[in-house]
């Protein structure tokens, strides 16, 4: 059958748009996780929290995200793409104008999670989006948007939130999602038509596995974020909740893999390439999320930096990730994916590296060569792991594997994150005992330091025991503070230990050629 040319040429230039404005709101979705970063201490001091509460407001988003993302498959074909995605941005813009409203602590944990559920399933439905309406080299393009995406929009997070922060206040970082949401929710209503509706397979549904799902799960960031604030398991709480997670994912895989209709398709995992796709997903977003994570709280409690200092240290991170795309997209071209892929996970490693040599001077100068390392491959460590980890499964599979290729992601972000803010606690401890070991009268720097500081805090006060008071404080603030930019360090090295594992890992996938475009989109 002959399209006419002119046809043809809208065939081309259609679902540009409507597949733009679903990016969008993937975009916002991902900033979200990370906007927050640069001003926990301005939220945490706006609700009057603790430190180690602050970490909900990122850790009960991307768990929220985790639990519902392998499910939006199954709820694209309950309720299309269109409609699914119009709820989730018209929910997550809902909850965005709760979070500002937030009055405490509690509260905000409680939206950020409602937030984060409602507006997940923006994410896994571009993924597959991409596929339909894409073939050929538009593909590969389509995948170096949805990797740009994916890594940009964590990096310029704490950037936009701390200038946000500074310039009105926290709240605004919430309320920003207030006119893209709607205008987004408007977009994808009026322009997307990818698919039908099907509410009958509700009644089919694998609600035990859903449940089990967000038990799993749930149950296991809670060990993760609680465990090392409880001492692991001397505490019967997280005994009892990491073996109720042990269970439930057992139960969980189980179900999966016997039942005929599954809500994940596990079985997925049979192909290779989706397999490594997922671990190497995941392994990216521990990297990610728990180096935008660790680098604003550094920057925030070693430093002292506001939250657009901070924004503004984090500045070269965000301007290297976008000159990293379009060199990406030029190289897709003619270079094979798979050591693209190698490069940019190996420079991240490298970048880890380099981040683990930080001491507690370290500010926008220090940052920038680590940063520019860690920033301009970041593409290439994510977009290709889209083709090939999910190009490789027929399309049938795609909606429900796309699901939990993006939990993988998620989850990295959420255990790095919870790994790091464990390894903070226990190695400063640990640090801050072995250097007050030193601190003896045989050591003659500190008996130095603590003369000079005695005579001029002495002075200061008009007290000389008020003085050594004081000189003992500084001296016990400056241990401890060097114990933390060491525990920042470790932090930084687990991290390159996981990218060293991926690089190993990516020459084991597969090539995987873009299907040809169709004739009537040559033209």
């Amino acid at each position: 059958m002959t399209t006419p040319a002119g046809h043809a040429s809208a065939d081309v230039h259609t679902p540009i748009l409507p597949f733009a404005i679903m990016c969008v709101g993937m975009f916002i979705a991902l900033l979200d996780i990370q906007i927050v970063a640069s001003s926990l201490q301005d939220i945490g001091g706006g609700l009057s929290a603790a430190q180690d509460q602050i970490g909900w407001v990122q850790t009960a988003y991307l768990i929220a995200e985790i639990i519902v993302i392998p499910l939006s498959g199954w709820l694209t074909r309950v309720l299309s793409t269109r409609w699914l995605f119009t709820a989730s941005a018209l929910g997550f813009t809902a909850a965005s104008m709760l979070c500002g409203l937030a009055w405490n602590i509690q509260s905000m944990i409680v939206f950020r999670a409602l937030q984060g559920l409602l507006g997940a399933s923006m994410i896994p439905t571009v993924f597959t989006s991409s596929f339909h309406y894409f073939q050929g080299q538009r593909r590969v393009f389509a995948a170096a948007v949805i990797g740009t995406i994916a890594s940009v929009a964590p990096t310029l997070g704490p950037i936009i939130g701390g200038w946000i922060t500074d310039t009105l206040d926290w709240h605004w970082l919430f309320y920003v999602n207030l006119v893209p949401g709607v205008l987004v929710a408007a977009g994808v209503a009026t322009l997307v038509d990818i698919d039908t509706p099907d509410p009958s397979l509700l009644k089919g549904a694998d609600y035990p596995g859903i449940a089990l799902l967000a038990v799993f799960l749930g149950t296991l960031e809670y060990v993760l974020e609680e465990g090392a604030r409880w001492n692991w398991f001397d505490d019967a709480s997280i005994r009892h909740c990491a073996a109720i997670s042990l269970a439930g994912g057992v139960l969980f895989v189980i179900r999966s893999l016997t039942v005929e209709n599954p809500v994940v398709d596990l079985r997925a995992l049979g192909n290779r390439n989706f397999l490594l796709g997922c671990i190497l997903s995941f392994i990216t977003g521990i990297g990610i999320f728990a180096t935008i994570y660790l680098t604003p709280l550094f920057l925030g409690y070693v430093r002292g930096l506001s939250a657009w200092q901070t924004g503004i240290a984090l500045f070269s991170l965000g301007v290297a990730s976008l000159a990293g795309v379009p060199v990406y997209v030029a190289l897709s071209r003619r270079v094979d994916l798979r050591w693209l892929m190698f490069f940019g996970m190996a420079c991240f490693g490298l970048s880890m590296w380099s981040f683990s040599q930080i001491s507690h001077s370290w500010g926008a100068r220090e940052l920038l060569i680590p940063q520019i390392l860690r920033g301009f491959p970041q593409v290439f460590a994510v977009a290709p792991s889209v083709l090939l980890g999910l190009g490789s499964l027929p399309p049938a599979r795609l909606k429900y594997a796309s699901g939990l290729f993006n939990m993988m992601r998620n989850l990295g972000g959420a255990v790095g994150i919870a790994i790091c803010g464990a390894i903070l606690n226990n190695r400063t401890n640990l640090h801050f005992l072995d250097i007050a070991s030193t601190l003896t009268p045989a050591n003659q720097a500190m008996n130095t330091l603590l003369a000079n500081l005695d005579q001029h805090l002495g002075a200061v006060l008009g007290s000389g025991q008020a003085g050594h008071a004081a000189a003992l404080k500084v001296l016990h603030d400056i241990a401890y503070r060097e114990a933390e930019t060491m525990a920042y360090a470790d932090a930084f090295s687990a991290i390159m230990a996981a990218f060293a594992i991926a690089t190993v890992l990516v020459p084991f996938l597969r090539k995987v050629t873009p299907p040809k475009t169709p004739a009537v989109d040559s033209h």
